[in-house]
């Protein structure tokens, strides 16, 4: 797995690149200090399956670095690691086309954890985030994340998903991607992200394919849904 690293501070580059290792044996690096640096990178090679990005770095505007990254590779989940943490600009990030947003502060732990979910088609949003107010999108996330707690793992009804959830669901079951889905539905795709996050959790499945298998199981969406 190629991964595109980003960060103004050498230190932490390096240590990001010790906790990776733990993630995959055969992920290989490329590393930029600044906004510069990832636009002169992604001129000349495209082929990543990952951006792990700082926030606050020089040479640009972090929001039209961040679309640009997203425009130069569509189908690369970008996950920011910043000591910036505000609920704005976290929503702001993921409207943006941002997979995950990993405080600094956070564990190694959580680093892979999330880093695990993303690329498994889900979006990795800090707890800390879920805690206060915000968009509908995330209060709604927040609200699935509480309120299904207590369900039984084999509940086989679409009370637990919500008519969008469920709108979603069929459509994984087809094997839209997330950009796809959003065009259809009117909607971002930081959107999408956020919907399909719930469903992998409240399914408790680790990816798309593992959803609509459940899913089926579970009644939720019939075999005439599933074109995959």
């Amino acid at each position: 797995m190629r991964v595109l690293i980003a960060d103004d501070h050498e230190l932490f580059l390096k240590g990001l690149e010790f906790i990776l290792s733990d993630f995959d044996d055969d992920m290989s690096f490329i590393s930029a200090r600044s906004y510069t640096d990832i636009r002169k990178i992604l001129e000349k090679d495209k082929k990543f399956d990952l951006v792990l990005t700082d926030l606050a770095m020089p040479g640009g505007n972090w929001l039209e670095e961040i679309d640009y990254i997203h425009k130069a590779l569509p189908d690369t989940p970008i996950i920011i690691l910043s000591a910036v943490f505000d609920k704005e600009i976290v929503q702001k990030t993921i409207e943006n086309g941002v997979s995950g947003y990993i405080p600094k502060t956070s564990s190694n732990e959580i680093i892979l954890g999330a880093i695990h979910l993303v690329k498994s088609g889900g979006v990795y949003i800090p707890p800390e985030l879920l805690n206060a107010s915000g968009s509908q999108e995330l209060n709604e996330l927040k609200t699935i994340n509480t309120d299904n707690s207590g369900k039984e793992e084999n509940q086989n009804n679409s009370n637990l998903f919500t008519p969008r959830q469920i709108d979603v669901l069929k459509r994984l079951a087809k094997g839209e991607s997330n950009k796809m889905i959003a065009y259809e539905l009117g909607l971002s795709e930081g959107t999408v992200k956020l919907h399909v996050t719930a469903i992998l959790k409240i399914l408790k499945v680790y990816n798309r394919t593992g959803a609509v298998i459940e899913a089926a199981k579970r009644g939720i969406i019939s075999q005439n849904d599933i074109s995959v």
